[in-house]
Formats: C-alpha cells, structure tokens, sequence
C-alpha cells in the first residue's frame, strides 16, 4: 500500500497486531449485525481515515483485504458476522529512501525478492536521525541501476517485510514486487517463516533447552526499552524457543528460533530467564553478570567487550515459502568476525581453567 492507514474507528477493530519486527501490521473488523449488504470498498472507505476506494481497490487487487480468510474483489458485498481483515504498512514516512551507492551482501536474488546479509552496526532503513548509508539507501541505489526507469517516488516500497536490530547481524529479506511482499508478509504474520538465531549469553544456562513464554511490550517507564511480562497483562504473546549449543562456565552459546517476532524479542526473553545477551548494554548484558573477582579475570571480558562491542546475536537462518513458486527456501550464513572471535576466546579460556 501507497499509504498508512490508521486505525479504524473506535469499536469497530481489534488493536492492531503487534509484528514487532515486521513492516507491516494487520486491522480485523467484524462486520456488526444488521449491517446492510453494500461494496466491501465502499464499506472499508466510510470506516477508516484517508482510505480512498482506490486504494482500498488496489489492496484488494494485492490481496491484502480479506473476508473470512479469503482475499475479495471491491464488489464484494458484505454481509453481518464477516470477518475482515485489512493489511497496511507502517509508518511509511520511515522507507522514504534516496538511492545512496554503498555495499550490499547479496546472497540471493531473483525477480521477486532479495536475500540480503546486515553487517552488525548497520541500521536498516532510514529514520530517527539515520536518513542516509542505511541499507535500504543502498538497495534503493542498486534497483535503480538495475532499473533506470524507476524513479524516487516508485522505489521507496520495494518490500521491506521485516527487519532486525542495528547492533544484529544475519540475514534480512526484501520483496521486489507487489505480489512477493503480499506473500511475504502474510507469511511473517502467521508465524510461518523459520528464524534460528544464535546468540552468546551471561551465565550457565540450566535446561539444554526450553520454552521461553512471557508478553513483550515497551517498558512502562523506560519507552526505549521492552520488558517481560509473564501474567500477559500488557504487550503482546511472545515465545521463543532455545537449545544450548556450548557451554564457557560463565557464558553460553545459545540457539534461539522465534515462533513469533517482537521487537527485542530473543534479548528481552533471555534477560527475562536471568541471561541477558553479553554486551546488551540496553539489558544489562555490558558488564560482568557471572565469573570472578580476579583482576585478570575482569581485563578479559573488557577484552571481550572490545572485539564486540554490541549485543552478542546474530541472525543465522531464514527459510520461507518462495511467495511466488511456493517453493521452499532456506538459507543459512556464517557467524561474523567479532561474534565468532569472542566464541574462540571463550572456549580458550574455558580449557585454560579446565572443566
């Protein structure tokens, strides 16, 4: 969609659904009892702010407007109980790019999407003060050279369906037409993409694997940054599940697979079960959380805390349904020079004091 919708009017929708870390959110209406049959677009664009039946019309023609689980067309007449839920981008004003020449890891292209690789300490797309050298401002400059018809006005929505931490590594996907980000985001929203992330963590984590269940939501002082909230009295259902790979007494590396995708999710989750991600310095991860007193014992892990000066996550694997040949993809990338440089030092200094 060209345009941010906001929300519906008062009782007519549910909260929008919290994607944490996709682009794009979902409203559900319920059509109220003795609603007359009309068009499902005149209906839509009565009920929601700067929603034209154009562009109700074009979301329908994507897909993105559907009644009982399936996509309409605009003549659809609505009848009471349907359910409908409506697809939208959010804050569009943030994928507002200028093609900027710089970098890309590309790992796969092909006509319909990108897979590409975010080096740590890259943000993502442009917005709260980073306008430029982001790496959407790269890509925008690379379909453009592909594409020299595309103009300023007809890149910014070239697909964006999810993104990951600055201060995250791994591997990120992109849709380069209409029909692949429809797909794409559907997939995100029912939880049906398959994320592994690995991440190093303060302390001996107990269970060689486990559930983690607890709400995620925005800290209720600190707007920054989330908390866990295990009653589910605020945020939105948050699960992850982990297996340990390797142990370093006082640290351990650990593998994370999202079943759903809130922001900070894999961090806010760890944090939660007493093992916040090493050098998180939004949740406590920056200074020792286990290990001993002894000086040398200190120098290392500033020494560690140099080599990666960030939250020790990276994200490892996607895999997906192609959304245009359905076929299933999966790609898996290295761990990067600092996180795996940091993991060697541990597992030296593991044998170094013995087991």
């Amino acid at each position: 969609m060209s345009d941010q919708w906001p929300n519906p009017e008062p009782n007519e929708a549910e909260e929008p659904i919290d994607t944490g870390d996709a682009l794009y959110e979902r409203f559900q209406l319920t059509v109220d009892r003795g609603q007359e049959p009309i068009r499902i677009d005149k209906f839509l664009s009565q009920r929601i702010e700067r929603a034209t039946r154009n562009k109700l019309q074009q979301a329908m023609h994507l897909e993105m407007v559907t009644v009982n689980g399936q996509p309409v067309k605009p003549n659809y007449k609505i009848k009471p109980g349907d359910q409908i839920l409506i697809y939208s981008d959010l804050h569009p004003e943030e994928t507002d790019v200028q093609p900027e020449e710089g970098p890309l890891d590309i790992r796969y292209e092909d006509n319909d999407l990108m897979l590409l690789y975010k080096a740590p300490g890259q943000v993502v797309h442009p917005g709260s003060g980073n306008y430029h050298g982001t790496l959407l401002n790269h890509v925008a400059y690379y379909l453009k050279k592909q594409n020299p018809q595309l103009t300023e006005d007809t890149l910014p929505r070239f697909g964006l369906v999810h993104r990951i931490d600055k201060n995250t590594s791994g591997l990120l996907v992109l849709a380069k037409t209409d029909v692949a980000m429809r797909g794409l985001a559907k997939q995100f929203f029912d939880h049906t993409v398959r994320r592994r992330y690995q991440a190093l963590v303060w302390g001996d984590v107990e269970a060689d694997s486990g559930t983690i269940r607890a709400h995620v939501g925005r800290h209720q002082r600190f707007r920054k940054l989330f908390e866990a909230y295990p009653e589910g009295d605020h945020g939105k259902e948050a699960i992850t599940h982990y297996r340990v790979l390797e142990r370093f007494r006082y640290v351990t590396l650990v593998e994370c697979m999202l079943e759903t995708g809130r922001t900070h999710q894999i961090r806010v989750h760890m944090k939660h079960i007493g093992h916040p991600l090493f050098n998180d310095e939004f949740y406590g991860g920056d200074r020792i959380a286990k290990g001993t007193i002894f000086p040398r014992y200190k120098q290392f892990v500033e020494n560690c805390f140099a080599i990666c000066p960030r939250q020790a996550l990276h994200a490892k694997t996607l895999g997906f349904k192609h959304p245009v040949t359905q076929e299933e993809m999966g790609f898996d990338t290295e761990l990067p020079a600092d996180l795996q440089e940091v993991i060697d030092k541990w597992r030296q200094y593991t044998q170094s004091i013995g087991t």
